[in-house]
This record gives structure tokens, C-alpha cells and sequence, in this order.
């Protein structure tokens, strides 16, 4: 039924320790929220693939698991299926399938129930417990970026450990740089994207905290939200990244910068969903540059 792809395989591989960790901080609905993203994006590849006579490719579920671990854990399950319906939909199937997307379905997803639902994708939250004995079924408190915003400082050790509120799989830190190091000795995603997004977006907010226009510092700021979950999984993303060594870091770059613009000075507590889209859009004009500046050099 599925078209076969190892590198996917690897992404998958990568995120089962992060889907455990998740059922450990957030219980079972973590498991019916995959159970119905999965059923609905798989379908809807299904639909779309039989009428070219093709098979699934392996990528929708990697597209299904990153959208997942994305959501806020108390979000609706039927909007959770709108808005991977809707990715795999326009941010894949509609231009020819897999390999010729331009953006990354799961953020496109992701990013149309943001602003279709904002009231429920801000404030899904739910405090961490332990194995399905959750502390609270309803929010209470505010996520570390909500922290940062007003000036004060979330622990750092809640931090680290990932028993702190967000969406559902990005708070396993130590898991997900494990996944980086995994994922980079496979060949399976590129060490430059990671870097130059992780550094141009350190850099940046370090310029700002410490010239005293804004109040979140770069260590706090890297940990808290979705930075890492999406530098790891979804900017490195092989078919709507950046190709060429030079583009991928240019295209890092534009990602990372543009996530701590938008997270320090619009209304938006995050802007990763933005930001990602911004480099999918630029990607293919980073490439280009890039190749026109291998090609000065050797000329040189």
C-alpha cells in the first residue's frame, strides 16, 4: 500500500521516543489524536493517489506524526482532522503529490487551523502529569513562552527535563537533540539547516536581549516553545528545504531570523508555523543564489 522510503522510516524511528514521552506527560488523548490523524491524512493521500494509479508514500506518515506532536493536547479531534486533511490536501496532493510540494504539509496544516481556530490553538493547553494521571484537564497557568513575554523567567530545569506546557512534542528536549544526532549521522537531515537555523535565531535574540529590546534571553527562548522540535524535523525537510550546502544555509538562516522576529514582535506567542513557510517559499531562489556563488568562486 505504501511506497517505500527509508529516510522517512528514519524520521519515523526518530520520533517513537518523542510519542512515548508525550503519552507520559499528556496520557491517552495523545494516542486517539494520532489515531484520527492518521486515519484522516492517509486517506486523504489514498483518495487523491488512486486516481493517478500510484501508491501512498511513506511520507504522510511522517507528515501525520509531525502534525501531531504539533497540536496543543486538548485540541478538538475534529479540527485536529481539518487541518491535516487541509495539509496534505493544498500543501501537497494538489501540486502532483509527493517530491513536488513547495511547502511543508504538516506546517500547512497546522498553520490554517491556527488562524482558522485561534482562540483553541493559543489556549489548548494542559498541564503535564504522569502517564494518562493528568494534573488538570483544563488550563491553568501559561506555557514558558506566555512566561518570557511578561518578563519573567520560566525554571529552567522544567525547561530541560520537558515537564512544562505546549504543544505536545515539543518540550523533549533531550529527545529531540538525540533524534538531531540521530537523524544528522544517517544522512537524513542536514547538520547546516539545523545549525544555521538553531544560531541565526540564538544570535539574533541574544542582539536584542542584550541591548535591552526585549525581555526573553536567548537560553530561555531556545528551550521554551518549538524552536527545536521544528529545526530538527520540519526545516530540514528534503523536499521543501533547501537543497544545495550554501542554500541550506542561507535558508536556515531566513528561517531562524524570521522566527525570532515574529515571536519577539507580532502578536503571535510563536511564529514558527510563519517562519517555515517563509523559508519553504524562498527555498528554491536560495538554491539558485547559491549555485551562482559556487560558480563566481571556482570562476575566481
Amino acid at each position: 500500500m505504501f511506497q517505500k522510503q527509508i529516510m522517512m522510516r528514519r524520521v519515523l524511528y526518530s520520533l517513537i521516543p518523542i510519542f512515548l514521552f508525550s503519552i507520559y506527560l499528556y496520557g491517552w488523548k495523545v494516542v486517539a489524536i494520532a489515531a484520527v490523524v492518521f486515519t484522516a491524512g492517509i486517506l486523504t493521500e489514498y483518495i487523491f493517489m488512486k486516481q493517478r494509479n500510484q501508491k501512498v508514500s511513506e511520507a504522510v506518515l511522517v507528515s501525520c506524526a509531525l502534525y501531531t506532536l504539533s497540536m496543543p493536547p486538548l485540541v478538538p479531534f475534529w479540527i485536529a482532522a481539518i487541518g491535516i486533511i487541509f495539509g496534505v490536501l493544498f500543501g501537497k496532493s494538489i501540486y502532483g503529490g509527493f517530491g513536488r510540494n513547495i511547502f511543508n504539509p504538516a506546517i500547512t496544516g497546522r498553520l490554517f487551523i491556527y488562524i482558522t481556530f485561534p482562540t483553541i490553538m493559543t489556549g489548548g493547553w494542559m498541564l503535564p502529569g504522569r502517564f494518562g494521571t493528568l494534573i488538570s484537564d483544563s488550563v491553568s497557568g501559561a506555557t514558558p513562552l506566555e512566561i518570557l513575554r511578561v518578563g519573567d523567567f520560566p525554571p529552567l530545569m522544567d525547561l530541560l527535563t520537558g515537564i512544562r506546557m505546549g504543544s505536545i512534542g515539543e518540550s523533549a528536549v533531550v529527545l529531540i537533540v538525540l533524534a538531531a544526532v540521530y537523524l544528522v549521522y544517517t544522512k537524513t537531515a542536514s547538520w547546516r539547516t539545523i545549525l544555521s537555523t538553531l544560531l541565526s535565531f540564538i544570535v539574533l535574540q541574544g542582539i536584542l536581549f542584550y541591548s535591552g529590546i526585549i525581555t526573553a534571553p536567548p537560553l530561555e527562548s531556545l528551550l521554551a516553545g518549538s524552536i527545536l522540535f521544528i529545526a530538527v524535523f520540519m526545516v530540514t525537510d528534503p523536499i521543501s528545504s533547501a537543497k544545495k550546502p550554501f542554500g541550506q544555509i542561507f535558508y536556515g538562516t531566513v528561517v531562524g531570523v524570521s522566527l525570532a522576529l515574529i515571536r519577539d514582535f507580532s502578536l503571535f506567542p510563536e511564529g514558527a508555523s510563519f517562519a517555515i513557510l517563509m523559508g519553504n517559499m524562498f527555498a528554491p531562489l536560495l538554491d539558485e543564489l547559491a549555485g551562482k556563488m559556487k560558480k563566481t568562486g571556482v570562476k575566481k
